[in-house]
């Protein structure tokens, strides 16, 4: 059985939970206290973070490599598109993802000096994507994919993050609700993050 440490309120570790719920796999998912790590995560990961698939002999970190892991060894529903040219498409705006919004999770989450110019840098990538959900309904079309895994968990996270997408984005907010409404996505939130939006 795969074990899945996880951070109860880990917008990356989410990212995980939403794709074992949504593969409906047999899998136990280990919460891992953020502020006061166990001491086997620091050895399974070297770098001392969640999540962290162990699958018998095997050992993943980050959420992208768990999460292409699982789709490849659990086919259905498949995740990550078929045809290579578009999962080298969707590989790479995984890639932007990190590098435009992710990469700002920390400063979010510390909402130190600077935290403003965060939130508007992330609203701003934010309200470029929302054209794209007055076409269609995911990220890829009508399917739902990888890419709607990787950004709910922020979606689901900006009330607790402070920031607030105007009306020109409201197509982006009706796609949100629709991630929001999958069974696979209620499954994975853990009571902490039930509670991060009203």
């Amino acid at each position: 059985m795969m074990n899945l440490y996880s951070g109860t309120t880990d917008p990356f570790s989410h990212r995980c939970r939403i794709v074992l719920f949504e593969k409906g796999m047999d899998f136990e998912v280990i919460d891992v206290d953020l502020y006061n790590k166990p001491e086997d995560i620091a050895v399974i990961n070297p770098y001392n973070r969640v999540p962290v698939l162990v699958d018998r002999d095997l050992v993943l970190y980050e959420s992208n490599i768990i999460n292409e892991y699982i789709d490849e060894r659990f086919p259905h529903p498949q995740l990550m598109p078929p045809d290579p040219i578009m999962r080298a498409r969707a590989r790479q705006l995984l890639h932007t993802f990190e590098q435009e919004l992710f990469s700002n999770i920390p400063a979010l989450e510390a909402s130190g000096k600077g935290i403003e110019k965060v939130r508007s840098a992330v609203r701003d990538h934010l309200i470029q994507l929302a054209p794209i959900f007055t076409k269609q309904k995911f990220m890829l079309g009508d399917e739902f994919s990888m890419l709607d895994v990787a950004i709910a968990p922020l979606l689901w996270r900006l009330e607790h993050y402070g920031i607030e997408l105007p009306k020109a984005a409201s197509s982006l907010m009706k796609y949100a609700e629709r991630i929001f409404s999958r069974q696979g996505f209620i499954d994975a939130l853990t009571p902490s993050e039930k509670v991060m939006r009203r």
